[in-house]
């Protein structure tokens, strides 16, 4: 154990010096390395320049452990930086995340040249570790069992000016069969709902105009605190914040999605009519060995509800192919569901044995040559719906909040991009009028693809926003600053939904 002196994120380094966070994994992570990133520059720590590719003093990985060669991509990565911290006298290297919290020791004993490893619950030590660290000239590894500090209690280097996550809660009660992430992020934890909705009323008078909701499974919001319909209030009390012009959330689990939920999804004009319903599989037999508490049935019976009650939400999914024991008529289930669901978009997974998991271990493993076929045949359907579902899109006019780095065209079509109510990317022709990140546009659609919309035509209203005012004077400060290296975090709102996603993600939802 250490000393209260010792857990303070103030730690005196003698010149400022420069860092870089990698991050690895879900939007937990992506969140969290907000928090790394923002003890760093309390401490005194700067960002790397961009480019920097491991130059900095200190390079933070920021694991992932749901995947089955997730610690052959973090050992290979930490090889590729031992030669470079030989040759930088004072370079730290520190590893935390999910990974982590999973291998301990290991880590040390792999990677020597490793100097701080932490887990899961105690991000905020981040600093104190690397001090000890550096003084006492060896690696520090601490991993603590529980949760320390709510991550939002800890100080934040956000990605985006106009957009923000907000965790509701850590951890997860499900016992999902394929999922590590309970054993490592813990039981689930919720945020009283008057610290949550004071952290989004700050954001929101610091220009942001859109948060996400974030939680392992952000509609079980309640279950610690005793109230079942915690979420649908959180919901629609967030409709009551002035300036606050967008609400999302990410991720549900169908066992928990209720109707009291939907009707404030319906009844909440700033809670956009867009749902991440993960489906995992459309066979009862699967799901019930992937231990989902829900049924083919219950999930459609869901979907409708949706669209019966906010006819143009836009449903995504996340879904695994080849799960042990999966045959062809288990197979032919999901697509049934997925032709029936008509989803927007899906993130499509191979499934890849987790270690520690119990799918790990069980009989029946499907050969990789048929979980190869059967995915191609799911993709090329869910393409297809896609498509289809975005050409019904053509001749609407849609409010688009522009966005920064969605469009990796933009520059030659001379367009930016934005991001419709619903969710769906959208480039638009470049007006005249000066138009920033954050700021709202109208545009009509002219084209579909099965991944984006265009409209090719005049835009038809820009309306500047506080949001926009907020970019711009981030930018106008940065620029002072020394450049920094991106963590490969979304620009704005839920991350964009991508039909393939076999090497990266975990589909624990």
């Amino acid at each position: 154990m250490t000393s209260s002196s010792d857990r303070s994120p103030a730690v005196d380094i003698p010149s400022a010096k420069t860092y870089e966070v990698r991050t690895y994994g879900c939007q937990m992570n992506v969140h969290d390395s907000e928090r790394l990133s923002g003890l760093l520059e309390q401490a005194g720590y700067v960002r790397a320049p961009e480019g920097s590719d491991g130059d900095a003093d200190v390079v933070v990985f920021n694991t992932c452990a749901v995947r089955e060669n997730a610690d052959n991509r973090l050992y290979g990565n930490l090889g590729r930086l031992a030669p470079r911290k030989a040759s930088r006298p004072g370079m730290q290297i520190a590893v935390g995340g999910c990974l982590a919290q999973k291998d301990r020791d290991t880590i040390v004993k792999k990677a020597p040249w490793v100097d701080v490893v932490f887990g899961t619950h105690n991000i905020g030590k981040l600093p104190v570790l690397l001090e000890r660290a550096r003084v006492q000239e060896e690696a520090q590894v601490e991993i603590a069992e529980s949760l320390e500090a709510f991550p939002s209690t800890l100080p934040t280097r956000r990605e985006s000016a106009y957009a923000a996550w907000v965790s509701i809660s850590v951890g997860c009660n499900n016992t999902c069969t394929f999922c590590i992430v309970p054993a490592l992020r813990g039981k689930e934890k919720d945020r009283r709902p008057g610290d949550i909705l004071a952290e989004v009323e700050a954001l929101v008078a610091e220009g942001v105009s859109e948060i996400t909701l974030l939680g392992q499974n952000v509609n079980a919001y309640g279950s610690d605190i005793g109230d079942r319909e915690a979420f649908s209030k959180l919901l629609r009390a967030c409709g009551s914040i002035e300036g606050l012009e967008r609400v999302r959330f990410t991720s549900p689990h169908p066992r928990d999605f209720t109707d009291d939920v939907i009707a404030a999804m319906a009844e909440t004009p700033n809670v956009m009519p867009q749902l991440h319903m993960p489906l995992q599989s459309g066979s009862d037999t699967v799901l019930k060995a992937m231990r989902r508490s829900y049924r083919q049935e219950r999930y459609l019976g869901i979907i409708e509800k949706v669209r019966a009650a906010i006819p143009h939400a836009a449903i995504t999914t996340d879904i695994i192919v080849g799960f042990p024991g999966e045959t062809e008529e288990d197979f032919e289930q999901t697509l049934h569901v997925v032709r029936e669901a008509r989803f927007a978009q899906a993130f499509t997974f191979q499934y890849s044995k987790r270690p520690g998991t119990p799918a790990a271990t069980m009989e029946d493993q499907i050969p990789k040559e048929v979980v190869q076929a059967r995915y191609e045949r799911l993709v090329a359907l869910q393409e297809e719906i896609s498509w289809e579902e975005n050409k019904k899109q053509v001749g609407r006019t849609l409010e688009l909040m522009v966005a920064e780095g969605e469009g990796r065209k933009d520059g030659a079509t001379h367009r930016l991009s934005g991001r419709a109510p619903d969710n769906r990317l959208v480039h638009f022709t470049k007006p005249e009028q000066d138009v920033r990140p954050g700021d709202v546009v109208t545009v009509a659609v002219t084209y579909a693809a099965p991944h984006h919309l265009l409209a090719e035509g005049a835009v038809l209203d820009v309306r500047r926003t506080r949001a926009g005012d907020a970019w711009e004077k981030r930018n106008a400060a940065e620029a002072a600053k020394p450049k920094g290296v991106l963590l490969g975090l979304p620009k704005i709102g839920v991350p964009e939904p991508l039909p393939v996603a076999t090497g990266s993600g975990c589909g624990c939802d």
